[in-house]
């Protein structure tokens, strides 16, 4: 029987790698700059977790949650997303009784059992910052901003930044209220789904990919025209704040995002081209100012986003691979390998990364491999170079080649490589 990775989850191999690399670095630099720290939080949690958190009546927890009974009759769930997870982890260590304002973020995978589809996998992942403690709105606006700048690092140039507010409680009760009275006469020719949020959570049927659904939801009233003064300024200062920073964005009052816990502010970044397909959402977050409260912590506000990192490989220009060594050793000679071995190890205690084959071979199929490997240097050690306390180092991208004394080859690759 041929095994095979489970539907929707892949392998990244090698030669994908360097890629991710890249995109995860630029998005630690990026946060970092901004006094973000790195918090890592358990793949598996309590089912009631996400229930109460993204809400009863989402698709991620009616349909998507790969959710298990486990040996001591534990309900258990492989996390879908990781904002929960954070604020189970902030409340339940009672960060804010040693910090004003908590700044954190992660990089992991996700688990959702969706529909496969291009980009879009059931173990996929996300990097994603939380902010706790700072009522915005002008945090909100300069986590716009990061975002901004963070996509841009990555060479993706044509992106669209949407923003909405949803309010806070007053405004959403109120909302709730026109929002059904919109939708009762469309009741029937609404999917099975949204007839039953209708009575759970009008809002989810703004959400709804369902096609005749959407266009019922196109129709429906305006969330910004329901806000309360407070609501309102918020929102207008978050606007005032992007001007002032020169951050594009688009007002989209259409624009929910699939999750209960969203308060005010939320933002959706676009991108464009052919190789996102029709799901083109690169990234999305926004503030959830009752949700730390409702998990038994203190009354705290709260705002953050996550982005899918196979979705932004997709959109980022291609680049050439990066080298993953430094120096490819060669023993052009079988007598001299176990002697081309230390010399392996004695690059490596300076810090460079070394790859030797050590298999046998001709000199010029293991100068083909460290072509393939993108190795910058070649270092070729025989009997006559161990004889005289040397090596020879070939420079690959030059064409170049030397003899030195190997005392000093590693202080010339140093030379070379930088």
């Amino acid at each position: 029987m041929s095994l095979r990775a489970v539907k929707g989850m892949k392998d990244i191999l090698p030669d994908e790698i360097s890629k991710w690399h890249r995109l995860e670095r630029a998005f630690r630099e990026c946060v970092e700059a901004h006094g973000f720290r790195e918090a890592r939080f358990p793949i598996v949690e309590p089912t009631a977790l996400f229930v109460r958190s993204i809400g009863e009546t989402t698709d991620i927890v009616e349909k998507e949650m790969y959710t298990f009974t486990d040996r001591g009759d534990k309900s258990l769930t492989l996390r879908p997303e990781a904002t929960a997870s954070a604020v189970r982890a902030y409340v339940q260590h009672s960060v804010q009784g040693r910090e004003p304002v908590t700044k954190w973020y992660y990089v992991g995978p996700m688990y959702r059992r969706e529909r496969p589809a291009k980009g879009r996998y059931r173990q996929f992942y996300q990097a994603g910052i939380e902010v706790f403690g700072d009522p915005g709105p002008y945090v909100d606006a300069e986590v716009i901003d990061l975002v901004v700048g963070f996509i841009a690092s990555l060479g993706i140039t044509e992106v669209e930044v949407l923003i909405n507010s949803i309010g806070g409680p007053e405004t959403r009760r109120k909302y709730t209220a026109a929002l059904l009275a919109y939708l009762e006469p469309h009741r029937d020719e609404l999917c099975p789904d949204c007839q039953r949020r209708m009575g759970a959570n009008p809002l989810r049927v703004l959400d709804c990919k369902v096609p005749r659904c959407g266009e019922i939801a196109a129709d429906a009233p305006s969330m910004l025209k329901h806000l309360t003064d407070d609501d309102r300024a918020h929102f207008d200062e978050l606007q005032a704040t992007l001007t002032t920073l020169g951050t594009p964005y688009r007002v989209d009052g259409s624009l929910v995002r699939g999750l209960d816990y969203y308060t005010r502010t939320l933002f959706e970044v676009l991108g464009k081209g052919e190789a996102l397909g029709a799901q083109n959402a690169l990234l999305g977050g926004g503030r959830y100012d009752e949700m730390v409260k409702s998990f038994g912590g203190p009354d705290t506000p709260a705002i953050g986003f996550a982005v899918g990192l196979d979705r932004l490989l997709m959109a980022m220009p291609e680049v050439e691979p990066e080298a993953h060594v430094d120096v490819f050793v060669i023993a052009a000679q079988p007598t001299v390998r176990a002697e081309a071995a230390l010399l392996g190890r004695e690059l490596r205690d300076t810090g460079l990364r070394v790859e030797s084959d050590l298999r046998g071979g001709s000199l010029k199929s293991q100068l083909r491999r460290a072509d393939k490997m993108n190795a910058r240097i070649a270092m070729i050690l025989g009997e006559s170079e161990v004889a005289a306390g040397a090596v020879q180092v070939k420079d690959l991208l030059e064409k170049t080649q030397q003899t030195v004394f190997r005392k000093e080859a590693a202080k010339r690759v140093h030379e070379i490589l930088d």
